[in-house]
């Protein structure tokens, strides 16, 4: 869905709404008349077939309540990325035993949509989303959905947290032997990687990485750390 959106206004848009056809709406408002009413559509008609029927003015618990019952409807609904430790390709962590018993094994979950998850919370423009507490979850979770879908096949992604604070929100294995690419999210204007990710960057050894922040510009932040916007992020791994 990034094509559709050729500048910062429009990428700006595409957070808030999502990729629904809700994304073409006139105005915020329209937009998320619709979301809600996609949300309202769901949940009485496809989460009853799912179970007993849940009162659609329950939303949240509706949507928590069709996710348990049906992996097809939480494959819909979420993207699942997996601890770099559990992903059944990787051996080097083996010779790392002290890395290994300090890494973080839940998965990260992540709304699919995030114009629906906002559309739940009643969140219907950026001003909204920019003042409210899940503003950080929502543009690393949109991040996370667009560099997976831009991914060429056979991209191998997931996650790296310990509990000492070592972390990087997105790791791409790409194919054809392109090496561990290490990916840092942050929104807003200021590209400085935390210390976490340098961290996890000694224990990893990446072979490219990247911070993806609110910006537009393309420009090293140290000798081997670069920042970039979403959509240039969304492009490099089709380069050569």
């Amino acid at each position: 869905m990034l094509e559709a959106a050729p500048d910062a206004e429009a990428l700006r848009r595409l957070w808030v709404r999502g990729g629904f056809p809700g994304f073409l709406a006139a105005s915020d408002g329209d937009s998320l008349t619709f979301r809600q009413n996609f949300i309202r559509t769901y949940l009485e008609r496809d989460v009853p077939q799912l179970g007993p029927r849940i009162p659609a003015e329950n939303a949240g618990t509706a949507l928590d309540h069709a996710r348990s019952r049906s992996g097809r409807a939480a494959q819909r609904i979420q993207t699942r990325l997996r601890p770099f430790d559990q992903r059944p390709d990787r051996n080097e962590l083996h010779r790392l035993s002290n890395v290994r018993k300090r890494l973080v094994k839940s998965p990260k979950v992540y709304v699919r949509d995030g114009g629906l998850a906002h559309a739940l919370l009643g969140i219907g423009d950026y001003n909204a989303v920019a003042g409210h507490p899940v503003v950080g979850a929502s543009w690393e979770g949109f991040v996370i959905e667009n560099l997976l879908a831009a991914a060429p096949r056979r991209t191998t992604a997931s996650f790296y947290r310990t509990s000492a604070g070592a972390e990087i929100d997105l790791l791409l294995e790409l194919p054809g032997n392109r090496g561990l690419w290490a990916i840092e999210i942050k929104r807003g204007l200021s590209a400085a990687p935390r210390k976490g990710f340098h961290s996890a960057r000694k224990d990893l050894n990446p072979k490219r990485s990247f911070l993806v922040y609110s910006g537009e510009e393309r420009y090293p932040i140290s000798k081997d750390v670069e920042a970039t916007g979403v959509r240039q992020m969304a492009s490099l791994p089709a380069e050569r």
